[in-house]
């Protein structure tokens, strides 16, 4: 098989392989930690689409070949030594064979203090309050009560927002935003939609003329 050029400086060890750690394009978030080789590291961009090398079974894995998980390529970029990849993916699925969307979510520590906020990792936690109903939790009342509840809210925070903003009060639209970007994301949930749903809308309109959209509201 030929190789890429762009293989030649990469470092691989003595095994012949390099980390390859896979993450999701749209959400950041890491997927998978797994090996190449420099035959599967072809193959991967060859084809569009994540093959890594088993350790274990000594053999060529096409991620997504049984499961239908497939993970399509968007970038690969070495690191500063050349010794270990990222590769950016869109993935049809979960990552991890146990039905996870990443293999990473077994917390070892984490810092209050330092602890970043994410839109997904709210959206996890909002609709753990859906699956897992806590006694006295405002969110597991909201999806008790239902769409109508939801919608209801969603409405007065919009309200709310347009009242601060019509009185030009920064410190009160940044709090009633706030509230109403909860309760969106609260409608989301029950309506099944992901963040890596509004993400790839997002992202369409990089490339659409605006006018379109509004000439068919028309």
């Amino acid at each position: 098989m030929q190789y890429p050029e762009t293989q030649n400086n990469l470092k691989f060890d003595a095994n012949g392989l390099i980390p390859a750690i896979v993450q999701d394009h749209y959400t950041r978030e890491v997927l998978t930690l797994a090996y190449m080789n420099a035959e599967t590291l072809a193959l991967t961009i060859a084809e569009g689409r994540t093959v890594f090398y088993s350790r274990s079974r000594r053999e060529i894995w096409r991620k997504g070949e049984t499961s239908g998980n497939v993970q399509r390529v968007v970038s690969i970029t070495a690191d500063c030594d050349r010794d270990a990849l990222v590769v950016e993916v869109v993935k049809d699925g979960p990552a991890c064979h146990t039905g996870a969307e990443s293999c990473f979510f077994d917390p070892v520590y984490v810092s209050e203090e330092l602890k970043q906020f994410t839109w997904q990792g709210l959206y996890d936690l909002i609709e753990g309050r859906k699956t897992d109903p806590q006694e006295g939790s405002y969110t597991s009342y909201l999806f008790d009560k239902g769409l109508e509840k939801i919608l209801k809210k969603v409405g007065e925070e919009s309200t709310e927002v347009v009242i601060a903003g019509l009185k030009q009060d920064k410190a009160e639209t940044i709090f009633e935003i706030s509230d109403l970007a909860y309760h969106v994301l609260v409608l989301m949930i029950e309506l099944g939609i992901s963040v890596e749903d509004i993400t790839k809308e997002l992202e369409k309109r990089h490339v659409i003329d605006h006018k379109v959209k509004q000439e068919r509201m028309q």
